[in-house]
């Protein structure tokens, strides 16, 4: 009678777990390298995110105050009508803001990039909502 009732009670062996632990320790492995191997293209992406993000409680706020925040009172006093929460660049660094935009727009949305300073090459240079890909 206990034989048959542990032929009822039938579960997976040790191999067939295995065999599931290795197919996704391999997709993992896949996953992982995809991901590790664009980083820059992820912070690239957050970047463009959090930009349009701000563009868009700054459209908001002007809609409430008839003009932009100036440049001395910044991106902070969209927080936390306007946005919920402070945002910051990959680099841990706050976006900067100006109003008129260095470019001649209403505003500007920048970040200096990886390496903190004005200008620079690829992940180094700024990014901004005036030259947003």
């Amino acid at each position: 009678m206990k034989s048959r009732n542990r032929r009822a009670q039938s579960g997976f062996t040790l191999i067939e777990i295995m065999v599931v632990l290795v197919i996704i320790a391999i997709m993992g492995t896949f996953v992982a390298v995809e991901v590790m191997d664009k980083p820059e293209q992820a912070q690239l992406t957050k970047i463009n995110s959090d930009i349009d993000t701000y563009g868009a409680a700054l459209d908001f706020y002007k809609l409430q105050n008839y003009q932009y925040p100036t440049t001395e009172e910044g991106l902070a006093v969209l927080a936390p009508k306007h946005i919920k929460k402070m945002k910051k660049d990959p680099w841990k660094r706050d976006y900067l803001y100006s109003s008129p935009g260095r470019d001649g727009s209403d505003y500007e949305i920048y970040t200096l990039g990886r390496d903190g300073l004005e200008g620079g090459e690829g992940i180094d240079s700024d990014i901004s909502s005036s030259t947003q890909e």
